[in-house]
This record gives C-alpha cells, sequence and structure tokens, in this order.
C-alpha cells in the first residue's frame, strides 16, 4: 500500500506541475496546444492542459548583451583592418522571436558584421578611428531595420577594436610622431615670437618714456628760465623806475651826468692799462668837456692812472 500511495502522489505532483505553469519576472513562454500557438504567457502562473499544453519557446524581455566576433574589414584606401564589437538587443514581441526566425541572435549578429564592412568601406584608414560613433549609430539603424519583423530592438553597437596590420601600425607612428614634432616646433616658434613682440614693445615704451622725461625736463627747465627772466625784467624795471624817480629830483641830473663820466673814466683807464699803445677818443673837446662837468660836481679835476710809467695825465 504504500509504494502505491508514493506512486500516486508523485503522479498527483508530475499533474500539478503540468497544470501549473509559473512564469518568471521578464521572461515571456510561448504555450503551444496540439503543436499550434495558444498564447503568450507573461510573469505569473498559469494553467495548462497537461499532454495537451506545451511551452515551447522561452524568451528573456531583458537587454542582452551579443559579442560580435572580430572580423576583417577593407577601408576606402584598401587597408585590411581587423575589427570586433558589441550588439545590444532585446525582444520585444515573443511571438515574432519564436515564428519569425529560427536563430535570432545568429541572424543578428550577421547583419551587424554585413552593415559594419560596409560602412568602414566607405571610409579611410585614419576615419575609421575618429568616426567611431557615427559607425555605430549607422550599424544599429541598419539591424534595427531589418530586425523589426523578428521582434527584436537592437539599442546599441559598440566597436571594441579596430587593429590595423603591423606595417600601417609602424607608419602610424611615425605620422604621429612627425605631427608631435611639427606641433613641438610651431609651439617653440611660438614662445619666441610672443617673446620677441613683448620685448619690443618694453623697449618701445621704455624709448617713450625717456623721451617723455626729456620733454618735461625741457619744459621745466624752459619755464625756470622763463621764470627767471621775468623775475630779472621786473627787477630792471623796478631799478630804471627808482633812477628815474631820482633824477627827478633836485640834483639827479648832476649825479647821473657824474655816473656816466666816471663809467666813461674808467673805461678808457682800463684801455691805457691793457694796451702799450696809447688809444685817445677822435674828439679831444668831449674829454674836455668830461673833465669840466666832474669838476663842476666835485669840486676836483680826476685823475687817469697809466701802467707804463705812473704818470698822471
Amino acid at each position: 500500500m504504500d509504494n502505491i500511495f508514493t506512486i500516486f502522489l508523485i503522479i498527483v505532483i508530475i499533474i500539478v506541475l503540468k497544470i501549473i505553469i509559473i512564469t518568471p519576472e521578464k521572461y515571456a513562454y510561448i504555450l503551444e496546444r496540439f503543436g499550434r500557438y495558444n498564447r503568450t504567457l507573461e510573469a505569473g502562473y498559469h494553467f495548462a492542459i497537461p499532454l495537451v499544453d506545451v511551452v515551447r519557446y522561452k524568451h528573456s524581455l531583458k537587454e542582452i548583451a551579443y559579442d560580435v566576433p572580430p572580423q576583417e574589414c577593407i577601408t576606402k584606401d584598401n587597408v585590411s583592418v581587423e575589427v570586433d564589437g558589441i550588439l545590444y538587443l532585446k525582444v520585444i514581441d515573443p511571438y515574432k522571436a519564436s515564428y519569425g526566425i529560427d536563430n535570432y541572435l545568429l541572424a543578428t549578429t550577421q547583419l551587424a558584421k554585413t552593415s559594419l564592412r560596409a560602412e568602414i568601406g566607405k571610409l579611410n584608414l585614419d576615419a575609421t578611428f575618429s568616426e567611431r560613433e557615427r559607425i555605430n549609430s549607422k550599424v544599429v539603424s541598419q539591424v534595427d531595420n531589418a530586425t523589426e519583423p523578428w521582434g527584436l530592438k537592437v539599442t546599441r553597437y559598440e566597436i571594441k577594436n579596430i587593429s590595423p596590420p603591423k606595417q600601417v601600425l609602424h607608419s602610424m607612428e611615425q605620422q604621429m610622431r612627425a605631427e608631435r614634432e611639427k606641433r613641438a616646433e610651431i609651439t617653440i616658434s611660438e614662445g619666441e615670437r610672443s617673446s620677441r613682440i613683448n620685448r619690443s614693445m618694453g623697449e618701445r615704451q621704455e624709448a617713450i618714456n625717456i623721451s617723455e622725461g626729456e620733454k618735461i625736463k625741457r619744459i621745466n627747465e624752459a619755464e625756470g628760465k622763463a621764470a627767471e627772466i621775468e623775475f630779472v625784467s621786473i627787477a630792471t624795471a623796478n631799478g630804471l623806475k627808482a633812477i628815474g624817480t631820482a633824477i627827478s629830483k633836485d640834483g639827479g641830473k648832476d649825479a647821473v651826468n657824474l655816473q656816466i663820466a666816471q663809467g666813461y673814466l674808467d673805461g678808457l683807464g682800463k684801455i691805457f692799462q691793457q694796451s702799450k699803445t696809447t688809444v685817445l677818443p677822435p674828439n679831444l673837446a668831449n674829454i674836455a668837456g668830461v673833465f669840466e662837468g666832474l669838476s663842476k660836481v666835485t669840486g676836483k679835476i680826476p685823475t687817469i692812472q697809466t701802467s707804463n710809467k705812473g704818470e698822471k695825465k
């Protein structure tokens, strides 16, 4: 009896498991009845008829990252490069993914590879390194349009590596080295140019400052001389005014005549002292008039000292 009960319990459990189907979250099951599509089982528990309903396909609705193997691509300038990448896709229609294509991962991978080869063939080798983003977007657009009947959505494609031949790599390294040296020389020349410009501007400013200083110095000297002349002229004018005032008084004219005569005689005496030759005025009568004027003013006759024999004349 125990064995029969055990067998009966196992059969009941198997039947229950066949009747109740539990679908995990983010999964979809395709249920067939008598070999034909019946319905799509989403996340949760479902009831099925044993031996009649069968779960034929199970699909993950999460995004899948599929590694695209490396492949050789020929660029526009006939350089063979090896390119690999990663394809990101997800199932959005489980029914189409089940009955629209037999192996959607293989088919999508092959489409990505052919689209990549076509895009690489449109570009030169240098452009393949700088146009990665554009190549990725082109591959995604083409593959996504092609896989729409299969119930798939291609979200991204990323190029991992682009590997050119060793000879091309060596040439690229030499080119990069030449470009770096060129940029270094340009930077050095730009620095020297800026240095020379700054130095010339400094010398120019220095010359301007010196000339401005000289200008201000000369202006100040001229202003000083002008002030000096002005002060001297004012003093001379004041002296002349004082002389004129003194002359206008009694005896002023006699004092002036005396001063003039004295200066005349002093100058004549200096001529006699400095010269061995006796120099006499052309009009000796003027000398007599001078002596007479002096004698009237001072009351005595003036004398002239000579340097030859010390005689009075």
